[in-house]
């Protein structure tokens, strides 16, 4: 199936193109230049929330699951996206929020106004436990009555109780909804949380969770009910023609993360562990073998939530080789919108920052979601200033060699119709240079400080040019057929 081995590119939409001229990326926009992600040769595109939400967390509050916010446009846009996207061969995957709400859903209002069925279907407590925010600080706001409710995230995203007999046929009828309207496949926000110890008991003193991390927090997380979720939603989705996908975002070690992925419940869960890898073949060897494990394997290195690669990295011919990396892998490759332009995390001035974590922990995500620079414009003439400050000469990104690189490797991965399930022999050697070896394929990445010879085989690509003796430079994978 597609999503074995497909290219997906990850849209951020407030931040991908404004069509309104408001300032902030919509729908319409999108639709617009939908033939910038199909020339990339992608399969599919993952659009993160635009269902109706006061953007306390930028759509992750969800507060109308089966509605488009007006920010973004509206159902019937949606529609015009879904037809255009087909029409171009592009997949389309959105995001489901199950694990939280926004404070201003109509049921979590009744349970604010005291109605004792509304706030059984949330956390509720008479004293709060000592778990803390993933967004910093506690887990639990105080409401007028005294009482307190539960937020893994932002006070303004309370989280469902999963363990009333409601909330499972309430996200049931909204897969349906948007399955109905053509939607491909579903990335599941939060998946390995949902489920809470019963009687959500206080952290053992001492216990410090991962900050930022909701895996930290053992009683949060991987409940053993939560996989049964999946198989129900599984048959759901298997009663629609042609097949349509479920995707996790289970930001568990790879070994548990495998787990949520099986015949009968996720096709895919996201691997996270190149997102903080670092720069060294030896770490990306070890990362690499842990994840082809568990197959099958989502490989990621950029996202709305971490650090651009041009930045974390350290520079742009790095972003490039863990570009080519990923998609030299067997499995599904997914890029973030302003990858194929290699761009740098943006240093977005303190008094413009939007991210809810920066307010309740001094860390923001807001340098990676700045507007693209596209040549005309990321707004038409005359529109409001973009949401975040765009940094000067940010367009000049886009005569990054990267772009070209992008489309070349997308065109050849297709050509070489190499199975996600090959065989996979990791190694370093010569001085940093990591070799990812399939029957048909090569993969050869120069992460150390000085060239390295390439492995035997006709070469067929490479992130940079080669030195004049035909060495892999620094910073440089090459792809060959051997």
């Amino acid at each position: 199936m597609w999503w074995r081995d497909g290219v997906v590119y990850q849209v951020y939409p407030r931040s991908f193109a404004d069509a309104s001229g408001d300032g902030v990326g919509d729908l319409a926009g999108l639709t617009a230049r939908l033939g910038h992600i199909a020339g990339l040769g992608a399969d599919a595109i993952w659009l993160t929330p635009f269902q109706r939400s006061p953007q306390a967390d930028h759509g992750y509050d969800v507060s109308d699951y089966t509605d488009v916010d007006p920010l973004f446009g509206d159902l019937a846009d949606f529609d015009a996206l879904v037809a255009r996207a087909h029409d171009l061969g592009l997949r389309v995957i959105t995001d489901l929020v199950p694990n939280h709400c926004s404070d201003r859903h109509p049921l979590f209002q009744a349970a604010l106004a005291g109605d004792p069925s509304a706030r059984a279907r949330f956390h509720f407590a008479a004293e709060p436990n000592n778990w803390p925010s993933v967004f910093g600080g506690p887990a639990w706001t105080q409401v007028a009555d005294g009482s307190w409710y539960l937020h893994l995230y932002a006070p303004e995203q309370p989280d469902w109780n999963w363990r009333d007999p409601r909330t499972a046929p309430f996200f049931d009828d909204v897969i349906r909804f948007w399955l109905d309207r053509g939607v491909d496949g579903l990335r599941i926000d939060v998946a390995h949380g949902l489920f809470k110890t019963a009687g959500l008991p206080s952290l053992p003193p001492g216990t410090i969770p991962e900050p930022g991390r909701l895996r930290g927090n053992p009683h949060a997380c991987d409940q053993p009910e939560t996989i049964d979720i999946y198989r129900r939603w599984r048959r759901i989705i298997e009663g629609y023609d042609p097949p349509r996908a479920l995707i996790g975002e289970v930001n568990l070690d790879p070994h548990r993360a495998a787990r949520y992925v099986g015949d009968d419940r996720l096709h895919q869960s996201f691997a996270f562990a190149f997102l903080v890898a670092p720069w060294s073949a030896a770490a990306w060897r070890d990362t690499a073998t842990r994840l082809l494990a568990h197959r099958p394997v989502t490989w990621v290195v950029e996202n709305h939530d971490v650090t651009r690669t041009a930045t974390r990295y350290g520079n742009p011919a790095r972003a490039r080789a863990a570009l080519l990396t990923i998609l030299g892998l067997p499995g599904a490759a997914y890029l973030y919108q302003g990858q194929e332009y290699s761009l740098p995390e943006a240093d977005v001035p303190a008094g413009a920052r939007q991210d809810p974590a920066w307010r309740r922990s001094g860390f923001s995500r807001d340098g990676r979601r700045v507007p693209l620079p596209w040549p005309d414009g990321f707004s038409p003439p005359g529109a409001a200033p973009p949401w975040l400050p765009v940094p000067p000469g940010w367009a000049a990104h886009l005569t990054s060699p990267t772009l070209p690189l992008t489309r070349e490797a997308v065109t050849v991965r297709r050509h070489l119709r190499l199975s996600p399930d090959d065989p996979v022999t990791l190694t370093v050697d010569h001085d940093d240079r990591l070799l990812a070896e399939r029957p048909t394929f090569t993969l050869a990445v120069a992460m150390g400080a000085t060239p390295v010879p390439l492995p035997p085989g006709d070469l067929l690509l490479t992130s940079g040019p080669l030195t004049p003796d035909g060495h892999l430079p620094p910073d440089t994978a090459a792809w060959l057929r051997p």
